[in-house]
C-alpha cells in the first residue's frame, strides 16, 4: 500500500510540474517577443530568452546529442524510480526527489522535441504562433528551451583595487532558467542534503530500515 501512495504521489506530482512549466512556457513564447523584460519587482523578472543548450543556458555538444541524451536520461529516471518503488521499505521523499527531477526533465525534453516544429521564431517585436501555417522554426530534436525566470536579487561593482576582477559588475543570480530547471535543481539539491543514504537500489535490512525513516 505505501508502495502505491508514494508512486501515485510521486505521478501527481510530476504531472503538476510539466503542466505548471509548460502553460508557463507557452504562455511567455505567445505573449512576449524575444528579449522582452517584464519586471515583476526589482528582484524578480520575466525575462524570454531561448536556449539551445542544457539548464541555465549552459551548452555542451550538438542539439540532436543534447536532445537525445536528455530522452536517454529521462527513460533511466523511469526505470530507476520504478526500482525504488519495488524495494521492501519505500522512502517517500526520496521518490518525490527523483520524481521532481524527472519532471524538470521531461519538460525541457519536451522543447527540445517538438517546439521547433510547433512554434515559429519570428523577429522582435513579432511574438510567435502556436502551430504557425508556415511551419516551425526547426525540425524534431532541434527546438530551444524558453526560459524566463530572472532573479538579480543584487549587484555592484568590485572595487578597483581587487586584482583581476577590479571595476567588473557583479551580478546575483544572474542565470535565467525554467520552472523545469528549478524542479530538477530542488530535487537534486534534496537528495543530496537529505536522501544520499537512501540512493543505492540494494534491498538491504540496513538499507531498507533507511528508506523507512526517510518517509
Amino acid at each position: 500500500m505505501n508502495a502505491k501512495r508514494t508512486a501515485r504521489l510521486s505521478a501527481a506530482l510530476m504531472v503538476l510540474v510539466i503542466i505548471a512549466d509548460q502553460w508557463l512556457k507557452i504562455w511567455v513564447k505567445t505573449s512576449f517577443f524575444l528579449g522582452e523584460d517584464l519586471e515583476i519587482c526589482s528582484w524578480f523578472h520575466l525575462l524570454f530568452v531561448q536556449n539551445p543548450g542544457m539548464a541555465f543556458g549552459w551548452t555542451l555538444g550538438s542539439k540532436l546529442a543534447l536532445t537525445i541524451f536528455r530522452l536517454i536520461a529521462t527513460v533511466f529516471g523511469f526505470w530507476y524510480l520504478g526500482k525504488l518503488l519495488k524495494r521492501p521499505v519505500v522512502g517517500t521523499g526520496v521518490c518525490l526527489c527523483v520524481a521532481l527531477i524527472l519532471a524538470g526533465a521531461i519538460g525541457n525534453l519536451i522543447d527540445c522535441t517538438f517546439y521547433g516544429l510547433i512554434f515559429n521564431n519570428p523577429m522582435p517585436p513579432a511574438v510567435a504562433t502556436l502551430l504557425p501555417s508556415a511551419g516551425g522554426y526547426a525540425p524534431i530534436f532541434h527546438g530551444q528551451v524558453v526560459d524566463m525566470l530572472y532573479f538579480p536579487l543584487f549587484s555592484f561593482y568590485w572595487p578597483q583595487w581587487m586584482p583581476f576582477i577590479g571595476g567588473d559588475y557583479f551580478e546575483f543570480f544572474h542565470p535565467i532558467f525554467n520552472l523545469a530547471d528549478a524542479a530538477v535543481s530542488v530535487g537534486v539539491i534534496a537528495l543530496i542534503c537529505f536522501y544520499s543514504g537512501q540512493l543505492s537500489l540494494n534491498d538491504s535490512t540496513e538499507e531498507s530500515e533507511a528508506g523507512h525513516s526517510g518517509q
